[in-house]
């Protein structure tokens, strides 16, 4: 059997404010440990986010260079899961009414040129971090990225191999540095990949269960894992198995995807 691949992008693009979208808490990288965590981020008791005005402009700004559709009204949604680095027990995102939505990115793979459609571009605040190192076991929790802006750009799943994935993310990553809206360090974890992933029957219409594989920082570990997952996803179809749709995570080390947990679905977040 002849397989084809299918693959969408939600890339995670920090935008370069100064201050967080809705603390005046400083977004400076490589503080110390909880230094930039104001009482918001901590969800202090009493606490209210205030809108970051920079945030909005440099969202628009990338609509209107995707030729996209600015919607007017705007509606922040909770987003609800339980991590010990998202102290509210929730993450303040965009669900129904994102900022941006409807737009095109061009690629260039060998000598194709194809048009790939944006889903929508949605503001949203970043988790903390857990920090594993030098604590004999236990887990730290740093709150310094916690509250910083973030401009969540997702496209439809066009995308037919890992080549074309890599032209995209490095299509849009050229587009945010261009626009001066993102600093586009991916080793700081400015500028974070996850792919979706999934295979099918070549001709058939309707998809196949994806895998989203998280967090990728490097455009050569995004064409690693897309190939790696991939090759899984076949051996274990044309061995009779069935994919199970799962969040999974990239180990550079040994070239591999791995489970993190079962995948959850939109109704699982309880947006409200």
């Amino acid at each position: 059997m002849t397989w084809e691949t299918v693959i969408g992008l939600e890339i995670h693009v920090q935008l370069n404010t100064q201050s967080k979208i809705f603390s005046g808490a400083s977004t400076a990288f490589g503080a110390a440990p909880n230094a930039h965590a104001s009482v918001v981020e901590c969800a202090l008791p009493g606490v209210l986010p205030v809108m970051n005005r920079a945030v909005v402009d440099k969202a628009i700004k990338l609509g209107l260079a995707l030729g996209a559709k600015i919607n007017q009204k705007n509606v922040f949604d909770r987003k609800n899961y339980f991590y010990p680095d998202l102290p509210k027990g929730y993450q303040i995102s965009q669900l129904d009414l994102p900022i941006v939505e409807h737009g095109k990115l061009e690629i260039v793979v060998g000598d194709e040129v194809k048009t790939i459609n944006v889903t929508r571009a949605h503001m949203e605040e970043d988790a903390g971090k857990s920090v594993h190192e030098g604590l004999d076991g236990a887990t730290g929790i740093d709150l310094n990225r916690a509250g910083t802006p973030l401009l969540e750009v997702v496209s439809e799943p066009e995308m037919r191999s890992a080549a074309e994935a890599v032209a995209y993310a490095k299509a849009l990553h050229g587009l945010v540095t261009w626009l001066d809206i993102c600093d586009g360090n991916m080793a700081e974890g400015s500028f974070r990949v996850d792919a979706n992933v999934s295979v099918r029957p070549k001709g058939q219409a309707e998809f196949g269960t994806r895998r989203e594989i998280k967090n990728l920082n490097s455009f050569r570990f995004l064409e690693q894992a897309i190939n790696y997952e991939v090759a899984a996803q076949i051996e274990l179809l044309e061995d009779g198995g069935k994919v199970q749709q799962a969040t999974m995570l990239f180990d550079p080390d040994k070239g591999e995807t791995r489970v993190m947990r079962l995948k959850e679905d939109a109704h699982d977040y309880r947006y409200f």
